[in-house]
């Protein structure tokens, strides 16, 4: 059973937070049979920042972000019994997804797989041409990063087939408790790239705090900090890769969770970082977003703030016992209900469960 699947990357994270996501699922799925390959453009340098090698669970085709590499990788879409489109792969969205349409054998299943499906669903709404609108009518599948009832009943208006959450989680194998690294070590570390539906909750929940908390030491990490003015008190680290997570994570008396925009304000997204922190045993301090409680409970095993004046005050009477004992329950939970493994799990039921009702009905 073959899957073609077109995203941004597998293996670089450089710009490109949906990295460990796609790792994750499409990992656990290549050890439940599945044959895969992951098409990604040689575009935004990411090739240049690569975390991993190629994996041998799969194969890997980087190919040029020109119209011939384009026509390279779409010529192979008719191979696979199962067809994926990623968003955000940063260029020839349109086009993939059309190309993908157009070119799955008869018979493929043909999913639009949304990593960011707030802000794609608010561009549905402004314009009636937008490519993912006009290719639901030939999609048997919408899974999207997170967005709960929400996002399912938008999509499923839009005239989705079905819209199926598969949440972020841990890879136990990838990410999970190190000792203490000096060079992450602060009282409040947050990691993420510079985002316009993003600066502003930053601005408010993390250099708010640092401004207040003069005394302490924050670490921020990602890429586009380095021209934004910030506290004397805060020190920028650049780009953090995959292999560094665990330290900046386990390192800091507590980590902070600051969603994009578009996921705030849908709840039920809980971004790849969560559960990165949680699989390090992190003390998290997470913005407040509907439906945390489905995957930490807040003030045991996560700690929520409803603006930067609550973080402030988290992190004034955090101590480091309250904290360890906060990261060892979100690293309990994480481990018991939020794994890859039961990501892949029931990718692969839903999969396999929509080729027997086509073959039935064939």
């Amino acid at each position: 059973m073959k899957i073609a699947f077109y995203g941004s990357s597998l293996v670089s994270s450089y710009w490109n937070g949906a990295a460990t996501y796609y790792r994750g699922i499409l990992g656990d799925l290549a050890r439940r049979g599945w044959d895969i390959t992951f098409y990604e453009p040689d575009a935004f340098d990411r090739q240049q920042h690569r975390d991993i090698d190629a994996p041998d669970w799969c194969r890997s085709v980087v190919y040029p972000a020109t119209d011939a590499g384009l026509q390279s990788v779409l010529a192979e879409a008719p191979a696979a019994d199962v067809v994926v489109k990623a968003n955000g792969v940063g260029v020839y969205d349109r086009e993939l997804l059309e190309g993908v349409v157009a070119g799955a054998r008869p018979g493929a299943l043909k999913l639009f797989w949304d990593v960011d499906a707030a802000a794609t669903l608010d561009e549905m709404r402004g314009d009636a041409t937008h490519p993912v609108l006009a290719a639901l009518p030939d999609l048997d599948l919408v899974l999207t990063y997170g967005g709960g009832p929400p996002v399912i009943d938008a999509y499923e208006q839009f005239g989705a087939a079905a819209c199926i959450p598969v949440y972020n989680a841990l890879d136990p194998a990838t990410h999970h408790p190190v000792p203490s690294d000096p060079r992450f070590a602060c009282d409040l570390a947050f990691l993420g790239n510079r985002l316009p539906d993003r600066e502003a909750r930053v601005e408010e929940f993390f250099l708010r705090p640092a401004a207040s908390l003069p005394d302490r030491a924050f670490l921020i990490g990602g890429n586009g900090w380095e021209t934004k003015a910030m506290p004397a008190n805060v020190r920028h680290r650049g780009h953090v890769y995959t292999v560094e997570h665990n330290a900046f994570n386990a390192s800091p008396l507590a980590v902070l969770n600051v969603a994009r925009d578009s996921m705030a304000n849908v709840g039920f997204s809980p971004a790849t970082r969560v559960f990165e922190a949680a699989g390090a045993a992190a003390c998290l301090i997470t913005d407040a977003w509907e439906g945390i409680e489905q995957f930490l409970t807040p003030n045991t095993e996560v700690l929520v703030a409803r603006d930067g004046q609550d973080v402030a005050e988290h992190l004034a009477a955090l101590t480091p016992e309250r904290a360890k004992a906060i990261g060892a329950a979100a690293l309990a939970r994480v481990s018991r209900e939020h794994t890859y493994r039961l990501r892949g799990a029931q990718v692969d039921a839903l999969l396999r469960d929509r080729m027997a009702q086509r073959a039935e009905a064939a």
